[in-house]
């Protein structure tokens, strides 16, 4: 038996076909339309429905290459099910090079939205209402914020056996389990029944080669480990990843110049060095020492910082396992053949 179409705005899309759909968000003040783009791409066979999406914060342009090349991945042609893909979600702040909306607010605070609430709690509403209620679990992609770098991540709730599972096959060095916060997308899709597995690597505005070969090949991981694409021309995670229960903040001693001696993916030991703050004339330099044993997950780049100033992610783990895990992640990446090699930034 035949395959339905798949339905959306009232666009049809025939098995085997993919198509791309803008759905209307708003007017500008100058009259430019907003659209809230999605391909959809319906697979022949039946399978289960599954979103892809990145700039939830508009500053976050690593998930839209990965999503770039996503939508260019030849895997796709013997997809099962059907898989729905939204490049861009916070256009506002994506056209702005701006983590937020025009009127500051963060659109993954907003969830789940309302059709007459604010721009933000619209665009989070179409979004809810046309992607993310129709699929049976999802990806978000998301970076660090502006002059902070992470590690490749991925984070998922404790309860949570299908994201856990997700997490398990995409590859990342580390698993993080996260609270679900107040007004998040990941949160509020979880109370309706869409578990979401949330990809965090390298920095607003910037590509990050490793971070952006890393989110796809886990994307295509998950999909494979779904029962969504043969298992033929992906790559399987050489090692699993560790799973961190916890992490913590390091913060800057005082307020100055910031000289860091490690970088994210390092695993540190109680007292090791990690930065040094000084003022302008060097008169008084204060060290950054590592509180307990760990792998550094994120950091801080810009040299001038506060006092108070968050500069290193912390997640507790065995040194060991955590430094096998990042180094055979960074040989695989390496060696894993590009998908889009003609392209590559």
């Amino acid at each position: 038996m035949a395959r339905k179409p798949f339905e959306i705005a009232g666009h049809v899309v025939a098995p085997g076909d993919s198509v791309e759909i803008d759905l209307p968000v708003s007017i500008l003040p100058d009259h430019t339309p907003v659209h809230l783009s999605v391909e959809v791409f319906h697979g022949k066979r039946p399978g289960p429905t599954m979103f892809v999406s990145a700039a939830v914060h508009g500053d976050e342009v690593i998930g839209v290459e990965i999503v770039r090349r996503l939508l260019r991945a030849p895997q796709l042609k013997s997809l099962r099910g059907t898989l729905l893909v939204v490049p861009v979600v916070n256009s506002f702040g994506f056209l702005n090079r701006s983590r937020y909306l025009p009127d500051r607010r963060d659109l993954n605070r907003c969830f789940p939205g309302s059709p007459s609430g604010s721009l933000g709690s619209r665009l989070a509403f179409i979004f809810m209402q046309e992607v993310v209620l129709r699929c049976d679990f999802g990806i978000d992609l998301h970076s660090a914020a502006i002059h902070r770098t992470n590690l490749p991540q991925v984070r998922v709730s404790p309860s949570d056996k299908l994201t856990n599972r997700m997490a398990m096959d995409f590859g990342a060095p580390v698993v993080l389990t996260s609270p679900l916060r107040d007004g998040s997308l990941r949160a509020v899709a979880a109370k309706l029944g869409t578990p979401i597995l949330l990809y965090e690597a390298g920095e607003g505005l910037r590509f990050d080669e490793m971070a952006v070969r890393a989110g796809l090949a886990g994307i295509l991981r998950v999909m494979r480990g779904q029962d969504m694409l043969p298992a033929k021309g992906i790559s399987t995670a050489r090692v699993s990843p560790y799973v961190c229960t916890s992490s913590i903040w390091l913060r800057a001693p005082a307020g100055g110049l910031l000289r860091t001696f490690r970088a994210e993916g390092e695993t540190v030991a109680e007292g090791d060095l990690l930065a040094s703050v000084s003022d302008p004339f060097g008169n008084v330099e204060t060290d950054l020492r590592a509180p307990e044993a760990g792998i550094l997950i994120g950091r801080a780049i810009l040299p001038v910082v506060n006092e108070g100033d968050a500069i290193f992610h912390l997640a507790r783990l065995e040194p060991k396992v955590a430094n096998t895990t990042v180094g055979h992640l960074t040989t695989q990446l390496e060696t894993d053949p590009l998908f889009d090699e003609d392209e590559i930034i």
